[in-house]
């Protein structure tokens, strides 16, 4: 089933990492609203870990709070006192006063209704009474609080810019009453964009936040202004207060918000223009300044800090006169209340409890000081460039490093954006989506470690499966923790390399029958490569009865030299146990011959990327091969090179054998007959010693003296061949002699 799907899908790492990308990219142009959401608390935590920020010093909240309260009354207050509050902020200079208090219906005034009745009765009775009436009409002017809130704000020296609110499109409103629209729409008729510029016929398409009608100030007062926004406030899916709408549709007709007109009353009155282009809102502007919004004409509110940022003054001290005047001079001062149980509980992104007056001063400091959250031009880009280029650059990662490696490389690549998003967020207000990347990187980091997994289980599988033929246990669970030394292609190493032969092999095979030839073979490799897995040798390959092993790979071993004569020691006492065994089946006494190799050699897979060998190739290899035929010659069991005895000395008994130059090669080399151990008995200590000697005088053409020693080697080991043979030899030159230009180099001829 997986090499179907692999066929079919070809998955690999790119694959995997391509796919987790992609799907990302689907889901942020789609909009997953749960990952939305999370988005937005991400917003949050960035005001969290920026903290509070200084306000500008232009704003002040006038508060209607519990102390408030307990000196005045409980609210709704009788509205002569905000005209008396409205008088008191005037001549202290405030230059604004917002008010975040709709006045709906008139005053609730006992003394007026019982004035009017007055008034009333006397008309019924047709009581003609000039001083009686003066005197009314004089007390019912006292007595009438919305005509002395309205007087006041008429008369004051700051703006006074009044609240009220819309009814949006999908509340339900039965049985509206549309001449009730088209009066209320004319008492704020005054509080619309005085500029509205199309870009283009479409344009006038444009989706913005619609209302069903407004709900405004009662006439009185709102005729004694001509300024007044809303303070609609629309929170997002959690309800927390993230942007506020800065255009509201109603009627065909668009109106500002209590925060820009309280900004235009500031900067004297200019006119407020807004631009749309055919994708939404694009540009307002109040006078030089510009409010960069959404499509929809929302501004993304950069809060301040937590609740009572901006300064907070009890109107009951300010009716009082226990404030210095001078605290209000050329201020904005926003009215609104803050008392238990009576003011709007607003979510912020620092609070779950907020005053909503304060939200507006945010966003009136926001467009003073022209310091804005915003999406810019580019974030969708950018969005779109972090999603990619993050999740790309971990899924190449992962797919060449180590667990640890990964793990860390994930961890920073996640701190790094998050670290950059917030910096962004702070130094240039800029909002870039932080979800989407982020989880990006988190699916790319699950998705490849479980492909890893999956394939990494398989590919150690495959290499138990090819290596435990030809490699001890232990061997394989070492490659199969760093499986990357298998990968196609080979690489320069010194190695050892051990060849064996058995000696008269084709004549011993004629002797026996099939069944008894395959058991020979079989009992006789088995034992061997039980030898050399002792020895952590790899099993290169078998040729017929020669065996090909490696030291130092695939998992390096810096005795590798070392090991391969061991395992040659091993082999040739094994093979002792073997002829014992063998004897009792009739099977003919065997002889081998061992060569041994130490050098610089090309090691790795090699073959086709279907099919391909763990071997070694070179020079080196050839000599070892060669240095095994090479014992039929001495007679001895194993002979190993210079190059391996500069390993092993003094750890092992060898006597040099002779000086070689293989066919082919111009260099010789120095090639020793491995004879055990260092502990190994006096009596073969002594025959070397003896061999040593012989050799000496053999190369100094000192014939006779070569012959005695050698003669004296084989006194104490008549079996000896090496000494043997160069006792022959030494007779053979002294009847010829080879010339003073002799180098005493003996050239092999074959393998």
């Amino acid at each position: 089933m997986k090499k179907v799907l692999k066929s079919l899908f070809g998955i690999n790492a790119a694959t995997v990492t391509t796919g987790t990308i992609l799907l990302g990219l689907a889901a942020y142009l789609a909009g997953i609203p749960f990952l939305d959401l999370m988005e937005l608390k991400t917003v949050d935590l960035r005001f969290v870990s920026r903290g509070d920020l200084e306000p500008g010093h232009e704003i002040i909240l006038a508060v209607v709070d519990d102390k408030s309260i307990e000196k005045e009354g409980k609210w709704p207050w009788p509205r002569a006192r905000l005209a008396d509050l409205v008088d008191t902020l005037s001549e202290s200079g405030a230059k604004v006063i917002g008010f975040d208090i709709g006045f709906w219906e008139p005053d609730e005034n006992n003394t007026l209704k019982t004035i009017r009745r007055i008034e009333d009765k006397i008309k019924a009775l047709g009581i003609e009474n000039t001083d009686l009436a003066d005197f009314l009409h004089e007390s019912e002017a006292v007595a009438d609080n919305d005509r002395l809130l309205a007087d006041a704000i008429g008369r004051s020296q700051a703006g006074v810019v009044l609240g009220y609110f819309f009814h949006i499109i999908g509340e339900n409103r039965e049985n509206v009453d549309e001449e009730k629209i088209r009066q209320e729409l004319k008492l704020i008729s005054k509080a619309r964009y005085h500029m509205v510029r199309y870009t283009s016929k479409e344009a006038q398409h444009s989706s913005v936040y619609t209302a069903l009608m407004p709900r405004s100030n009662i006439r009185l007062i709102s005729s004694a202004t001509p300024d007044a926004g809303y303070f609609n406030m629309f929170p997002d899916r959690d309800g927390v207060i993230r942007w506020t709408p800065m255009v509201i549709e109603c009627q065909g007709k668009l109106f500002a918000p209590l925060s820009f007109q309280i900004v235009r009353a500031f900067m004297g009155g200019p006119p407020l223009s807004v631009k749309i282009a055919d994708y939404g809102i694009e540009q307002l502007q109040v006078g030089r300044l510009t409010v960069p919004v959404a499509e929809d004409g929302s501004l993304m509110i950069n809060y301040r800090g937590k609740a009572g940022t901006f300064p907070h003054i009890s109107v009951s001290d300010i009716l009082e006169q226990k404030v210095p005047s001078k605290t209000f001079k050329d201020k904005i001062v926003i009215v609104g209340a803050t008392a238990t149980g009576i003011y709007d509980l607003r979510v912020t992104p620092f609070s779950s409890v907020y005053p909503g007056l304060e939200i507006h001063a945010n966003v009136v400091d926001n467009m003073l000081h022209q310091n804005f959250l915003h999406r810019p031009n580019w974030a969708g880009l950018f969005d779109m460039a972090a999603i990619i280029l993050l999740g790309a650059s971990l899924g190449i990662i992962l797919a060449k490093a180590r667990p640890f490696t990964g793990i860390f490389t994930s961890v920073a690549l996640f701190i790094f954006y998050v670290w950059l998003c917030r910096y962004l967020f702070i130094s240039r207000g800029a909002v870039l989506n932080l979800t989407y990347p982020c989880l990006v990187l988190i699916a790319v980091y699950v998705n490849m470690t479980i492909f890893k997994y999956v394939t990494e289980e398989r590919q150690k599988k495959w290499i138990r499966n090819a290596f435990s033929y030809y490699l001890s246990p232990s061997v394989v669970t070492d490659i199969v923790k760093e499986p990357d030394r298998l990968k196609l292609g080979g690489a320069k190493k010194e190695l050892s390399v051990l060849f064996s032969d058995i000696r008269g092999f084709t004549t011993i095979s004629e002797g026996l029958t099939p069944e008894e030839l395959v058991h020979f073979m079989n009992d006789y490799l088995t034992t061997m490569t039980d030898v050399l897995f002792d020895y952590k040798a790899l099993l290169d390959k078998y040729i017929g009865d020669a065996i090909m092993a490696v030291f130092g790979a695939p998992v390096p071993n810096e005795n590798h030299a070392q090991c391969a004569c061991r395992a040659a020691l091993g082999m040739l006492d094994a093979l002792e146990d073997v002829r014992m065994r063998w004897k009792s089946q009739k099977i003919p006494h065997i002889d081998i011959g061992i060569g041994i190799n130490t050098g610089q050699m090309v090691v790795g897979n090699m073959g086709s990327k279907r099919r391909f060998d763990y071997t070694v190739m070179g020079d080196s290899v050839n000599l070892a091969s060669r240095l095994e035929g090479t014992n039929k010659i001495y007679g001895t069991g194993i002979i190993i090179s210079e190059f391996t005895l500069a390993h092993v000395s003094p750890l092992f008994l060898c006597r040099e054998l002779d000086l070689v130059r293989v066919k082919g090669k111009s260099d010789t080399v120095r090639i020793y007959e491995l004879m055990g151990e260092a502990d190994v008995a006096q009596d073969i200590v002594d025959l070397a010693g003896r061999f040593t000697q012989g050799l000496e005088e053999y190369r100094r053409q000192e014939w006779d003296r070569a012959e005695t020693h050698f003669s004296n080697a084989l006194k104490l080991s008549p079996d000896d061949r090496p000494s043997q043979c160069y006792y022959d030899r030494c007779r053979t030159l002294k009847k010829n002699p080879p010339g003073n230009d002799w180098d005493g180099v003996y050239t092999m001829t074959g393998k």
